[in-house]
C-alpha cells in the first residue's frame, strides 16, 4: 500500500486536484490505466480525510475488473463506504460471492472484508456461509479475515452466536500463527465465558505465543490470564493446609489432638501454569510496549511473589518511550509499588523527576517515590523533595508537599523533620505552596496535637497573609479544635474574621461559624457578643448552606425554651475527639482492576471490562488440557520411499508422480497381502495397514516380499483396482492448473499434520521439475524444522552511497532479518534514501544493469524526493548463498551511481526452531566433510548464558535450540537460497574456553561463519 501512496501522488493531489466529474470520467473509461490512476487518486483523497462517497456508483462498477491492482483499490474503497452506501453495495453481492472463489488470496480476503462491512440484516445468511467457507480456506490470511468477520457479524446479529461459536472452535484448532491472535479476539468478543473451548488449545497457544504478531500476543496473553485464574490454584500461598477426613474415633487423647491439627502440604505449581509463565517471559524483551505491559500484568496476577521481580527491568525500560506510554506504565508501577515496593527499590533513580517531564508524569513519579520510601532511603527522597518544592510548576509543588506529609505519616522517625520543613514553607512567597503546607500541617498536627501548640500560634500569626480559602479554613479549624491550648489567640482570630465575614468564601464562613460555636462553649465571657454577631451575619447570608448551619448552631449552643434536650450535648458534639486522618495513596484501591486495562487507568469499570476471577480453592482437573496424539501410519525414512498406504492421498497433477503413485500402490498392495496371509479375509485390510505402519525394511526386503506375495487371493487385487479407479476419478475432478495445490478431502492424521504445517513455513519450490530431492526427506525436514522469528535484529546500517559521491543523494542499507516477500530465495534488504542537497531529486530507481548470476528485485521508482526528506524502501537480493557483493546502479533523473551491497555471512540465514532430538538427528547426518570445528577462547563478558546467546545471534540470524545441558548451547538456521541446514553448537570445557562446531553442507559458509563467531566471542 505504501507504493501506491507515493509522495508524488500527494503532490499531484495538492497541486492539480481533479474534480469529481473528471474522476468519474476516468473510472468510466475503457482504459485500465486511467481507471487505476483514478482509484489511486480517490484512495489518496480518503487517506487525507476527504469525502469521496459521491463516487460510489462509479467505483462499484469496477468491482468485477480483471486487473488485480484495480480490484484491490476498489475493495479498499468499498470497505470504507459500504456501510454508508448499503443499497448500492447490495447490488454487487453476487460479485463479492464470486470473488470469494478467486485464486488470489488477497482478493478472497478483500471480498469477505467488504461483505462483512455491509451492515444489512438481510445478508446475514450470506455472511455466515462466507465465513464458514473462509474458515476452511487454504490461505491463513483468508482464515484470519474470517476471524475478523466473526466479530462484525456478531455485532450485527447476536442470534448467530451458536453458529459463530462453532466456527471459532474450528479456528482455535488452527496451527497458523497468523490466525491465532484474530480468532482469540473473536473468542473474547463473542463468547469469553466459554473456557471449555480453550482447554484443548491451551498448550498450543502457549507454544505459538512467541511467533504470533504483536497485537495478537496482547489479546492472547489477556485471555490466558483470565483462563489461568480459573484453572490453577493460587501460587501466593507457600503452604496449603488440607483437612483429612478421619471417621475413626481416636483411642488416646493425643490422637484426638492430632486429628484436630490440619496437615500441611507444600505448594506444587501445575506444569501448564509454569508453561504459560515460561513462554511469556521472553516477550518482556519485545519492542511493542503493549506486549511488555501485557506480560507484566500476567506475571503480576499469576506468578509467585518471588518471581514477579523479572518484570521490573522491562517496565523501567519503557519509561524511555513516549509520554503516553510513560503515563500508562507509571500508573501500573504506582499500583504495584504499594504492595511490593521492594522490587522497584533498586531502580529508584529511574523515577526521579526531570525538568522536561509534563505535570502528569511528574505527579506519578512522585507517587511512586512516596510508595518506595522507607527508613533506609527516606533521607535521599526528602532531599529530592526539597528540590521539587521549588519547582515553577505549582501543581507539582503542591503534590510534593502532600507527598512529604504522607512520608511523615508512614515513617514516624521523620515526622518532626517533615513538620519543621513544612512550617518553613509557610513563609514562602508562593500562595499555592503556603496553602498546601497549611493543609498538610493540619493533618499532621492531628496525630500529635499536644506537642505542637507553637506551630498553631505561628500559623495564626500568618493568617492575615494567607488568601487561599482552603488554607484559611484549615487554620480556622485548627484554632477551633485546639482553642483551649491557645486561649489568647483564638478570640483575636475570631474578631478578625467577624470584620471580613461577608467577603469570605463559603468554606471559610462555615469554619468561622464553627470556631465561634466552640469558643462560645469554652470561653463565653470573651466571645459571647462576637458569636451572636457572626450568627446574625450568617442568618442572612446568600448561601443556604451558611444559613442552615447558622440556625443549627444557634439552637445547639444557645439554650432557650424551644431548643430542647439537644443543647445539653453541645460540648460533646462540637468538641468531640476526632481520629487522625490517614494520608493514603490515590492508587490504593486500583488493584481491584486488572493491570494494563482501561478500567485501571480511569479507576472506574469501563464497558466490556472482564473481571479476573478469584483463585479456585481446589485445583480443577488438569486432564481437560490433554490432547490425544494420533500416531501417523507412515514414518519418514532416508531410504527409498513408498507412498502412504491409505485410500486418501495427496494427488499430484504431474504425470511422473502419477506413475510413481501407481507403482507404489501396487507394491503396497502386494506387501499388504504378504503380511496378512495368516489372517482372516475380513481382517486383511487392517492387518495390511498395521504391517505397513511398522515396516522399516529396505528396498531389497520389499521386493523379495513382493515376489513371495504373488500367489495370494484375488480379493487383494480387486482392492488394488478399486483404489486405482478412485485415484483416476479424483484426478479427472481436479482443476487443470499445473501448480495449484488443493486441500484433499481426507482426515488422515499425517496428511492433516503436513497440511497444517504449510502455514508455518515459507513457500518452497516443490514441483516435479525442481530439485531431485527425496520427497520423504523433504517431508521429514518439514516436520522437524520450522522458520521462526528472528531472535535479535541488529539496528546498525551500512553506507551504500555517500552524499558527496551521490551529488546530494545519500543511501544506507540494513538487513531486517525477515523473510523476503519478493521471493523465497531472496534476502530482505531495507534502503534508506536521503536527499542531502538543496534541490529536489526525481525518478530515483535501480538501473537495469546488475550483477550477473544474482537476481535482484528492484523497488518501485521514487518520483520525487524533497530536500532534507528521507524514504525507506525494501528490495530483495538472491545472493546464492555466497558473500559476493551485489552490484547495481542507483539512478536519478540526471545521474547514475554504481553501488554494491556486501552481505555478511550471518545475514544469509533464516532462523529455524527444532527440538533437541531433531538437532542431534540432523547433526548426525552432517558429519565428516560437512563438519567444521575449532577451539575458542571467550572474553569474560561472554561467559554467561545470556551474553553468549546474545553474541551468537547478533553475529548470525539463527534460532536458539533448547538443550538440557548447562555447558552446551545449540543454534539452528537454514540458508535462504538453498534451504540447507546450518547447525551450530558451543560446548564449554571451562569458564573461558570451549569447542565451536558447525555442521552444514555449505562448507564454505561454515568456515566463514566459524571465523566470524570465533572472533566475536573473543571480543568483549
Amino acid at each position: 500500500m505504501c507504493r501506491i501512496f507515493s509522495s508524488s501522488l500527494v503532490r499531484d493531489l495538492s497541486c492539480n486536484q481533479l474534480s469529481s466529474n473528471n474522476l468519474r470520467e476516468m473510472l468510466e473509461s475503457t482504459k485500465e490505466s486511467l481507471k487505476l490512476e483514478a482509484m489511486k487518486r480517490i484512495v489518496g483523497l480518503i487517506a487525507r480525510g476527504k469525502n469521496a462517497s459521491e463516487l460510489f456508483p462509479a467505483v462499484v462498477k469496477n468491482v468485477a475488473s480483471k486487473n488485480i491492482e484495480l480490484k484491490k483499490l476498489v475493495y479498499v474503497y468499498l470497505v470504507r463506504y459500504a456501510e454508508e452506501q448499503q443499497d448500492l453495495a447490495l447490488l454487487s453481492i453476487s460479485t463479492f460471492q464470486r470473488a470469494l472463489k478467486d485464486p488470489n488470496q488477497l482478493i478472497r480476503a478483500s471480498a469477505l472484508r467488504v461483505l462483512s462491512s455491509i451492515r444489512v440484516p438481510i445478508i446475514v445468511p450470506i455472511m455466515m456461509l462466507a465465513i464458514k467457507e473462509a474458515a476452511t480456506d487454504l490461505s491463513p490470511y483468508v482464515r484470519k479475515t474470517a476471524a475478523h468477520a466473526i466479530q462484525k457479524l456478531y455485532s450485527l446479529d447476536a442470534d448467530q452466536k451458536e453458529q459463530l461459536i462453532e466456527v471459532i472452535e474450528k479456528l482455535l484448532k488452527d496451527k497458523s500463527t497468523l490466525v491465532a491472535g484474530s480468532v482469540v479476539m473473536a473468542f473474547e468478543e463473542v463468547c469469553p465465558d466459554r473456557i471449555d473451548l480453550i482447554h484443548k488449545n491451551y498448550r498450543k497457544l502457549c507454544n505459538l505465543l512467541v511467533d504470533v504478531e504483536e497485537w495478537g500476543q496482547v489479546v492472547i496473553i489477556s485471555m490466558l490470564t483470565r483462563y489461568a485464574r480459573t484453572q490453577f490454584i493460587s501460587p501466593w500461598k507457600e503452604i496449603i493446609y488440607i483437612e483429612e477426613d478421619n471417621s475413626e474415633q481416636a483411642f488416646y487423647e493425643s490422637d484426638e489432638e492430632k486429628l484436630g491439627t490440619p496437615q500441611s502440604k507444600p505448594y506444587i505449581m501445575d506444569p501448564d501454569h509454569r508453561l504459560l509463565l515460561r513462554n511469556t517471559k521472553p516477550l518482556l524483551q519485545s519492542r511493542n510496549t503493549a506486549v511488555v505491559m501485557s506480560v507484566a500484568q500476567l506475571y503480576w496476577h499469576l506468578a509467585p511473589k518471588q518471581e514477579v521481580g523479572v518484570i521490573t527491568k522491562s517496565l523501567v525500560r519503557l519509561l524511555r518511550s513516549h509520554r503516553e506510554v510513560q503515563y500508562i506504565v507509571l500508573q501500573n508501577i504506582a499500583t504495584m509499588s504499594i504492595q511490593q515496593k521492594g522490587i522497584f527499590e533498586p531502580f529508584m533513580k529511574s523515577f526521579y523527576v526531570r525538568s522536561t517531564d509534563p505535570t502528569h508524569i511528574k505527579t506519578l513519579k512522585l507517587e511512586i517515590l512516596t510508595n518506595l520510601a522507607n527508613e533506609a532511603n527516606i533521607s535521599t527522597i526528602l532531599r529530592e523533595f526539597q528540590t521539587y518544592v521549588k519547582s515553577q510548576d505549582k501543581a507539582f509543588a503542591a503534590a510534593t508537599i502532600q507527598a512529604i506529609g504522607r512520608c511523615a505519616t508512614n515513617i514516624t522517625d521523620v515526622t518532626d523533620t517533615c513538620l519543621n520543613g513544612l512550617v518553613l514553607l509557610l513563609s514562602n512567597r508562593d500562595e499555592t505552596v503556603v496553602a498546601e503546607s497549611v493543609v498538610v500541617i493540619k493533618k499532621l498536627l492531628q496525630t500529635q496535637p499536644t506537642q505542637h501548640s507553637e506551630i498553631i500560634k505561628h500559623m495564626a500569626k500568618l493568617f492575615d497573609n494567607i488568601t487561599v480559602p482552603m488554607a484559611r479554613a484549615s487554620i480556622l479549624w485548627l484554632i477551633g479544635e485546639y482553642c483551649e491550648r491557645v486561649p489568647k489567640i483564638a478570640p483575636d482570630v475570631l474578631r478578625k474574621m467577624a470584620k471580613t465575614f461577608t467577603v469570605e468564601e463559603d468554606i471559610v464562613k462555615l469554619q468561622t461559624v464553627n470556631l465561634a460555636a466552640k469558643l462560645y462553649l469554652t470561653n463565653s465571657k470573651q466571645t459571647k457578643l462576637l458569636t451572636q454577631y457572626i450568627l446574625n451575619l450568617g442568618k442572612y447570608d446568600q448561601s443556604y448552606d451558611i444559613r442552615d448551619r447558622t440556625r443549627f448552631i444557634r439552637q445547639l449552643i444557645v439554650p432557650n425554651e424551644k431548643s430542647g434536650a439537644l443543647s445539653k450535648y453541645a460540648r460533646r458534639i462540637l468538641l468531640a475527639s476526632k481520629p487522625a486522618p490517614m494520608l493514603e495513596s490515590t492508587f490504593k484501591d486500583r488493584d481491584r482492576f486488572q493491570l494494563g486495562t482501561l478500567s485501571h487507568t480511569i479507576n472506574s469499570k469501563a464497558t466490556g471490562y472482564l473481571e479476573l476471577s478469584d483463585w479456585p480453592t481446589a485445583a480443577p482437573d488438569s486432564s481437560v488440557r490433554n490432547v490425544e496424539v494420533m500416531e501417523p501410519e507412515w514414518v519418514p525414512s532416508m531410504g527409498k520411499t513408498k507412498p502412504l498406504k491409505s485410500d486418501d492421498k495427496f494427488y499430484s497433477d504431474s504425470g511422473e508422480e502419477e506413475g510413481a503413485g501407481e507403482e507404489g500402490t501396487g507394491s503396497s498392495s502386494e506387501d499388504s497381502s504378504s503380511s496378512s496371509s495368516s489372517s482372516s479375509s475380513n481382517e486383511g485390510k487392517l492387518d495390511s495397514e498395521s504391517e505397513d505402519k511398522n515396516s522399516k525394511h529396505s528396498e531389497e526386503t520389499d521386493s523379495s516380499q513382493s515376489d513371495k506375495s504373488s500367489g495370494h487371493s484375488d480379493k487383494k487385487k480387486a482392492d488394488k483396482k478399486k483404489r486405482l479407479q478412485l485415484k483416476k476419478k479424483a484426478k479427472k475432478a481436479a482443476p487443470k492448473e499445473r501448480y495449484q495445490m488443493h486441500r484433499p478431502p481426507t482426515h488422515h492424521p499425517l496428511t492433516q499434520e503436513l497440511w497444517n504445517l504449510r502455514t508455518f513455513t515459507p513457500k518452497m519450490a516443490y514441483t516435479h521439475t525442481g530439485k531431485k530431492k527425496n520427497r520423504k526427506q523433504m517431508v521429514a525436514l518439514f516436520l522437524c524444522v520450522q522458520v521462526s522469528s528472528p531472535v535479535f535484529v541488529p539496528m546498525s546500517s551500512h553506507e551504500l552511497l555517500h552524499r558527496m559521491t551521490g551529488k546530494g543523494l545519500a543511501a544506507q542499507y540494513h538487513f531486517p532479518r525477515q523473510p523476503c516477500i519478493y521471493g523465497n530465495k531472496m534476502v530482505s534488504v531495507q534502503l534508506t534514501l536521503t536527499n542531502s542537497s538543496d534541490h529536489t531529486l526525481e525518478d530515483i530507481s535501480i538501473g537495469e544493469k546488475t550483477s550477473s548470476g544474482q537476481n535482484i528485485h528492484r523497488f518501485s521508482s521514487i518520483e520525487r524526493l524533497e530536500p532534507g526528506a528521507s524514504v525507506t524502501v525494501s528490495m530483495g537480493i538472491d545472493f546464492n548463498d555466497s558473500t559476493q557483493a551485489a552490484n547495481f546502479q542507483l539512478c536519478t533523473k540526471e545521474d547514475q551511481f554504481s553501488v554494491s551491497i556486501q552481505p555478511v555471512v550471518g545475514e544469509l540465514f533464516l532462523p529455524v526452531t527444532m527440538t533437541e532430538q531433531d538437532f542431534r538427528k540432523e547433526q548426525g547426518k552432517l558429519q565428516g566433510m560437512n563438519e567444521t570445528s575449532a577451539t575458542i577462547t571467550m572474553a569474560p563478558e561472554n561467559t554467561s548464558n545470556q551474553a553468549l546467546s546474545k553474541k551468537m545471534v547478533s553475529v548470525a540470524n539463527m534460532g536458539v535450540v533448547p538443550t538440557g545441558e548447562d555447558s552446551l548451547y545449540r543454534f539452528a538456521a537454514k540458508s535462504v537460497s538453498s534451504g540447507d541446514l546450518v547447525l551450530v553448537s558451543v560446548d564449554l570445557t571451562d569458564s573461558s574456553s570451549g569447542r565451536l562446531t558447525i555442521n552444514t553442507e555449505k562448507t564454505v559458509i561454515g568456515s566463514m561463519l566459524l571465523r566470524d563467531l570465533k572472533t566475536a566471542l573473543a571480543q568483549p
